[in-house]
């Protein structure tokens, strides 16, 4: 029998199963109304996932499939495998098989042919000279291979990068500055800094014949750390191990930039970039070495020092931080305003790096030239002694007035280009030639000047020989002077050098003459390099007969070394030096 006690218990209970119960339930109701709110969220999450890659996916088949149809136009030999014929630049001799594969396709297929590199891949090459500078104007943009040699090496840099948009100014800026005050400063270094090599290379020469490839590598690494760092380059104690790093950063600089992700994995890499850390030291040693030399302070924050200013305008030098201005983005802008991702001294590593690899390689040709050839090199010699009376010899050497040596350092540079192809590409449109042919974005366009340049059909008969008279034309009125080429100054006739007088006609008006590019991205140090290695060498046979050693007989072939083309095997040259 129940009490009412009880009843009211079992009332008390029940109500609060009750709300336990629709607690219960609303607490499942809330649960089940987020779950489903998150799994929408992330089937939206994935949708939209999968339709950005869709197009992304897309956007790349349509590329794909624009560059499948227009190099169907293109004639060219077919693909050896499903990769194409990537492994022509695999390979001690790349460059000679890529060559050769490129001059048999043209004989057979015409000016204008395709290579497949890859499925996705498409290599254009140009030997036509008119189409190949219609194609230089247009196409301004560099491989994304060479910014990634120079960013790896150096750091971040505003010269050596791929888009042509991103590099116009600071081209401008560095044209102003190699063509005047450096290109002054290197003619008032040459003749110490033939005189330094020349003592650095005298034991050598005391054992016998010495190598032209050495020598040519210490003569543009001199000139080139004299002309950025100043007087104070040659008093550097450390410039023997600066100039062996640069040239084994060079061994292996493209090879490391291959990678589109760095290999962290392997241990080569991470010694190669412990070298390139050793240079960063050593470029900020030199740099601190020329601050102490020209007294001028430390600028980090960029700030306007009068002191340094009043420096420069007495010196008649333009100097950044102790070496010559390369780090400034514009001469209308201040020095602030340069990308605070760069690399500090970045611009001054890379320019050194450039500038040291392609000046040996000239050297290097026009000392193997001078010493297979001696008549030239004797009537060069006659035209710098009769030019150098009429000057002062506290005043430069007027390189521009002798014609001959000029000639010669032209027709050294026809017959062996810097490289054996000159690269560009198009990064953000396609490209449209007069002839009809459309070429897509992003394709590899080449010009293989080292055909073009010994192609009988642009030079004659005789292009495969040395002759620097090509480059020169007959003087019968001095009234009757040419024009001088774009990389010299106008000059008055030469002297009478036995044969008569010559003048220097302009090698720019054959259109087939590439050795510095042409169009938009043509090299803006290409005045420097000519009349700065006019002025070693009028320093040089002045004082010095280049001549081979004795026995020695040469047929020398291009090989490509530290990523330049130089004669091989490098001859083995001697040094005489002239009776006063």
């Amino acid at each position: 029998m129940t009490t009412p006690c009880d009843s009211q218990f079992s009332l008390f209970f029940t109500f609060i199963s009750r709300r336990l119960y629709q607690s219960s339930e609303s607490s499942v109701s809330c649960n089940q109304m987020l779950w489903d709110y998150a799994i929408r969220e992330i089937n939206f999450l994935l949708w939209l996932s999968f339709v950005g890659i869709s197009a992304i996916l897309l956007r790349k088949l349509f590329v794909l499939f624009k560059i499948w149809s227009y190099g169907s136009r293109i004639p060219g030999p077919p693909s050896p495998s499903f990769y194409g014929h990537s492994a022509l630049f695999t390979g001690a001799n790349s460059h000679q098989d890529l060559t050769d594969l490129l001059d048999n396709s043209h004989k057979k297929y015409g000016s204008i042919i395709k290579l497949w590199l890859s499925p996705t891949q498409l290599l254009v090459s140009v030997k036509d000279p008119l189409v190949i500078n219609e194609l230089l104007l247009k196409a301004a943009d560099k491989l994304p291979l060479i910014g990634r040699v120079y960013r790896l090496a150096f750091g971040q840099s505003s010269f050596f990068v791929s888009s042509f948009e991103k590099v116009k100014r600071r081209r401008e800026t560095l044209a102003v500055e190699l063509n005047g005050k450096l290109l002054e400063k290197a003619n008032a270094m040459t003749d110490r800094a033939v005189e330094s090599v020349m003592e650095r290379i005298c034991v050598t020469m005391d054992k016998g014949a010495l190598d032209c490839e050495l020598f040519s590598q210490h003569m543009a690494f001199s000139i080139l750390g004299a002309t950025f760092f100043g007087d104070a380059f040659f008093a550097w104690s450390k410039a023997n191990a600066y100039e062996e790093l640069l040239l084994r950063i060079a061994k292996d600089a493209c090879f490391w930039a291959s990678y589109n992700v760095p290999p962290f994995w392997k241990q080569g890499y991470w010694k190669y970039q412990h070298l390139c850390t050793k240079l960063k030291a050593l470029t900020q040693d030199i740099v601190q070495q020329c601050q102490m030399n020209y007294k001028l302070l430390c600028q980090s924050n960029c700030h306007s020092n009068p002191k340094m200013k009043d420096e420069e305008a007495a010196s008649g030098i333009t100097f950044s931080s102790g070496v010559a201005k390369l780090e400034s983005s514009s001469s209308q802008k201040p020095c602030c305003h340069q990308n605070q991702r760069e690399e500090p001294n970045g611009n001054v590593m890379g320019m050194m790096f450039h500038g040291c690899l392609t000046t040996a390689g000239l050297i290097g040709n026009v000392l193997a030239r001078l010493s297979m050839h001696p008549e030239i090199q004797e009537k060069i010699y006659l035209e710098v002694t009769t030019i150098r009376k009429r000057f002062d010899k506290l005043k430069k050497q007027d390189v521009s007035e002798m014609h001959l040596l000029l000639a010669t350092l032209y027709e050294s540079a026809r017959l062996l280009p810097a490289g054996p192809l000159l690269q560009r590409c198009s990064l953000g449109q396609d490209l449209g030639l007069k002839n009809g042919l459309h070429i897509p974005a992003g394709a590899m366009l080449v010009a293989p000047i080292q055909l073009v340049q010994m192609d009988e059909n642009n030079w004659g008969s005789d292009a495969a020989q040395f002759n620097p008279y090509r480059f020169l034309s007959k003087s019968e009125k001095s009234s009757e002077l040419s024009r001088s080429s774009e990389t010299t100054d106008a000059a008055e006739v030469p002297p009478d050098l036995g044969e008569g007088s010559y003048i220097l006609s302009n090698p720019y008006k054959n259109a087939a003459f590439l050795p510095f590019g042409s169009g938009l991205r043509a090299c803006v140090g290409q005045r420097f390099a000519i009349l700065g290695v006019a002025s070693i060498f009028a320093s040089l046979l002045e004082q010095y007969e280049v001549k081979l050693e004795p026995g020695s007989y040469i047929e020398p072939r291009p090989l490509m070394t530290n990523c330049v083309l130089q004669l091989g095997p490098s001859p083995k040259i001697v040094f005489v030096r002239r009776d006063a």
